[in-house]
């Protein structure tokens, strides 16, 4: 039965997007059958496996709202062991169709649409990850109800920690109300520059906040990660001697042996 682990941090630009599709491909590289889930209107976990919506007539709006069985709307890509089901902006509307199916249907757990749906297809892949929008709305609150484990990525940046609390207490409500399983898989320091100071101090800080549950696995700031995406594929296909393929294969490994996989 697949792990289901969500990447997730409200904040903006730490990583999340990044991580979830190279992780997903590297997990892939590791014989995993892998099924990444791209759980953001902007779409760029699609786009940056190359897909465009042309390419899809159902995405994961379709799968949470009812309008499609999660089967209908998973694509294979062209990538070792990785399927993803895709985003489009139809996903900002979900809030919206979600209270109005509240009021039809008393019975109605907005936040377990996902969990219902994955339970489907869960004995078909080794790991699904989410990639999850920077918000704690409707859509995240589905990704946390269903998962098993998140990852925090924490970029090595001035403010890294901001906001870091308001996702906790998130976690803790989850496990509290909905799924008491929930754990944290671990912390990604991303984005760091060996080349200044408060990159490594912020190394220091996150470390001392987090303790153990901080990947031993850094992302680097590096060109060819901003590169990838604009080519329609995750890092380890458009350069597999780049130091950051060796950093994501680095993680899909910590993660499997953290996992007991």
């Amino acid at each position: 039965m697949a792990r289901v682990i969500s990447i997730v941090n409200q904040k903006g630009g730490v990583g999340k997007t990044t991580t979830s599709i190279n992780l997903a491909a590297a997990l892939g590289n590791e014989g995993k059958k892998t099924l990444l889930i791209d759980l953001d209107s902007q779409g760029n976990a699609s786009s940056g496996l190359g897909l465009n919506t042309n390419d899809f007539e159902l995405d994961i709006y379709d799968v949470i709202t009812g309008a499609c069985s999660i089967q209908q709307a998973i694509i294979k890509t062209r990538f070792k062991n990785l399927s993803i089901i895709p985003s489009t902006i139809n996903l900002a509307g979900v809030e919206v169709e979600f209270v109005k199916k509240m009021f039809e249907d008393k019975e109605f757990r907005q936040n377990e649409q996902l969990r219902l749906r994955l339970e489907e297809i869960k004995d078909y892949y080794d790991y699904i990850l989410i990639d999850c929008q920077p918000s704690l709305g409707v859509s995240t609150m589905n990704a946390l109800v269903a998962s098993d484990a998140v990852i925090i990525p924490v970029q090595c940046e001035y403010y890294a920690l901001e906001g870091i609390n308001q996702l906790l207490n998130s976690i803790i409500l989850v496990q509290s109300k909905m799924n008491p399983d929930l754990r944290i898989e671990g912390v990604l320091l991303t984005m760091l520059d060996g080349r200044t100071n408060i990159g490594l101090e912020v190394m220091e800080e996150v470390r001392k906040y987090f303790k153990n549950k901080v990947f031993n696995t850094i992302i680097p700031r590096l060109v060819r990660l901003v590169e990838a995406p604009s080519h329609g594929k995750p890092v380890n296909a458009y350069d597999p001697t780049s130091r950051a393929t060796l950093a994501y294969a680095n993680l899909a490994k910590e993660v499997i042996n953290r996992d007991g996989f």
